[in-house]
C-alpha cells in the first residue's frame, strides 16, 4: 500500500468515525490522496463532472425517488394495505402476512427499502399492536425485514447504480430481481406463520370473498405501475431512464387526479424532501467517482484479480467469499457506499472467472439490503424505531429469526443462479 493511499483510507476511516457523512468522508479522503500524490486538487471535479456526464442512468435514481414519495403522500399506500388484509389477512398471522404482501407490491413502486418501511411501515405496525395483537418488537421486526425487498423487486434504485459500477443490463437486473423478490417474501412469510402458531397470535376476521373484488378495483391502478415499467423497458418504447421518468408521472396522475390526494402545499414538501434524498444518494455518487480513480490510480483490481487467479479460486468460493465480506460490512456501512465503492474492485475478477454480472449484482443488492436490518447499525431498524418510537432493544431481540431465514435465501440464490436468471434469460438475455 502505498503512502497516498494508506492517508486516504486513514481520512476516510478517521472522518466515519467521528460520525462524519459517509459521502463526505469518501470526497476529503480522496482529496488529501489527490494532493499526497502531487495530482491537481481540481481533478476531483473532472471526475465527478465525467462520471455524472457519462451515466444518463444516474437520472432515474432522483425520479424513483420522487415517485416513491408521491406514492407515500397520497392515500395510495392505504388503498394497497385494505387489498393486502381483503386478500391474506384470514390465515394465521394475518396481519403479518399482510405486512410481508404489502411490501412485496409496494416495492414494485418505491424502488427504496428506506421509502418501503417509512411508507407503510407506521401504518401496519399501528394495526398490528392495536389491542395487544402483536408485540410492538415482533411489528417493527417483521415490517424492517419487508422492507429488504424493496429494492430487490422493480424498479431498484441499487440496482441503478450496480449497472452504473458493472454497465450490466438494468432491464435484465429487473427482470432478475422478481424472483428473489418473491423467494425473500415467501421465506419471510413461512418464517411468520410459523411464529404466528407457536405464540398463538389472533386471526383476522376474514373480509368476505364478495368484497375481494372492490378491494382490489380500488388499488388496481396502483398494482398497474410495476407492469408498466417492465413493459415499457422490455418493450423497447422507455429506456431505463425514461420509464423512471414515466414512473414519476404516473405517481403524480395516480395521486393528484385519480386518487385526489395531493395538494400543491403537499407537492411541494415532496420535491423538497425528493431533492434532499437525492442529493445524500448524489454526494455518495461523486465521493465513489473520485474514489474510483483513486483505486484504479493504485491498479488494485488488476492486483486482486491477478492474486484471485493464482490461487485458482473457484467461483462459487469466490461469491461465498464476497458475500460474507458485504454481509458483514452491511453491519456498518449503507447499500450506496457498498454497491459504489466496494463492489467495483470485485467486478474483474467476476468476469475473469466466468461469473454472470447480472446474477452477481442481485446477489450483493439482496445481501446490501439484509445489512439493512443487521444490528447494530442497520439502517431499517433506526428508521422504524423513529417513525414508530419502538425502543431498538425489542426491535433487535425479534429480528434474528427473519434475519436468519433470509440469510438462508440469499444462500439459495448463490447455489441456483437460475432462481436469478430464468426470468432475464425467458427473454432474452444472453448471460
Amino acid at each position: 500500500m502505498s503512502m497516498e493511499l494508506a492517508l486516504c483510507l486513514l481520512t476516510l476511516f478517521g472522518l466515519a468515525a467521528i460520525g462524519t457523512p459517509i459521502g463526505y468522508s469518501i470526497i476529503l479522503g480522496s482529496l488529501v490522496y489527490l494532493g499526497a500524490a502531487g495530482l491537481d486538487v481540481a481533478l476531483a471535479g473532472e471526475k465527478i463532472l465525467q462520471g455524472l456526464y457519462n451515466s444518463f442512468v444516474l437520472l432515474a435514481v432522483p425520479l424513483f425517488i420522487a415517485a416513491a414519495n408521491i406514492m407515500n403522500a397520497g392515500t395510495i399506500s392505504e388503498r394497497l394495505l385494505n387489498f393486502c388484509v381483503a386478500a391474506v389477512g384470514r390465515f394465521k398471522g394475518g396481519l403479518g402476512h399482510v405486512n410481508v404482501v404489502a411490501s412485496l407490491i409496494f416495492s414494485g413502486m418505491s424502488g427504496s427499502a428506506v421509502a418501503d418501511a417509512a411508507g407503510i411501515g407506521k401504518i401496519i405496525i399501528g394495526m398490528m399492536t392495536k389491542d395487544g395483537r402483536y408485540s410492538r418488537g415482533y411489528a417493527a421486526a417483521i415490517t424492517a425485514a419487508s422492507a429488504t425487498i424493496g429494492p430487490i423487486i422493480p424498479p431498484s434504485i441499487p440496482m441503478v447504480l450496480y449497472a452504473l459500477v458493472s454497465n450490466a443490463s438494468i432491464g435484465a437486473l429487473f427482470l432478475a430481481g422478481i424472483l428473489p423478490g418473491l423467494v425473500m417474501g415467501g421465506v419471510l412469510m413461512a418464517m411468520n406463520y410459523y411464529l404466528a402458531k407457536k405464540r398463538g397470535f389472533a386471526i383476522e376476521e376474514p373480509v368476505p370473498l364478495r368484497e375481494l373484488p372492490r378491494y382490489t378495483a380500488n388499488a388496481f391502478p396502483a398494482l398497474l405501475m410495476p407492469v408498466i415499467l417492465l413493459v415499457g423497458i422490455y418493450g423497447g418504447v422507455t429506456t431505463p431512464t425514461e420509464a423512471a421518468a414515466v414512473a414519476a408521472f404516473y405517481a403524480l396522475i395516480l395521486a393528484g387526479l385519480f386518487y385526489r390526494a395531493l395538494s400543491w402545499h403537499g407537492l411541494y414538501r415532496i420535491f423538497v424532501e425528493s431533492a434532499r434524498s437525492s442529493a445524500a444518494v448524489g454526494i455518495v455518487i461523486g465521493g465513489a467517482l473520485i474514489l474510483n480513480f483513486v483505486v484504479i490510480s493504485e491498479n488494485i483490481p488488476a492486483m486482486m484479480s491477478q492474486f484471485l487467479q493464482g490461487v485458482d479460486v473457484h467461483p462459487l468460493v469466490f461469491l461465498v467469499g464476497v458475500n460474507v465480506l458485504v454481509l458483514l460490512l452491511g453491519c456498518i456501512l449503507d447499500a450506496t457506499t457498498i454497491i459504489l465503492v466496494i463492489v467495483p474492485l470485485f467486478i474483474p475478477t467476476c468476469r475473469d472467472l466466468g461469473i454472470d454480472l447480472v446474477h452477481f449484482g442481485v446477489l450483493v443488492v439482496v445481501n446490501s439490503m439484509i445489512g439493512l436490518i443487521t444490528p447494530p447499525y442497520g439502517i431499517l431498524l433506526f428508521v422504524i424505531n423513529a417513525v414508530t418510537g419502538i425502543p431498538l432493544r425489542e426491535i433487535i431481540s425479534e429480528i434474528w429469526a427473519f434475519l436468519g431465514v433470509l440469510i438462508g435465501a440469499l444462500a439459495l440464490m448463490i447455489l441456483f443462479p437460475e432462481i436469478v436468471l430464468f426470468l432475464p434469460r425467458l427473454l432474452g438475455y444472453g448471460g
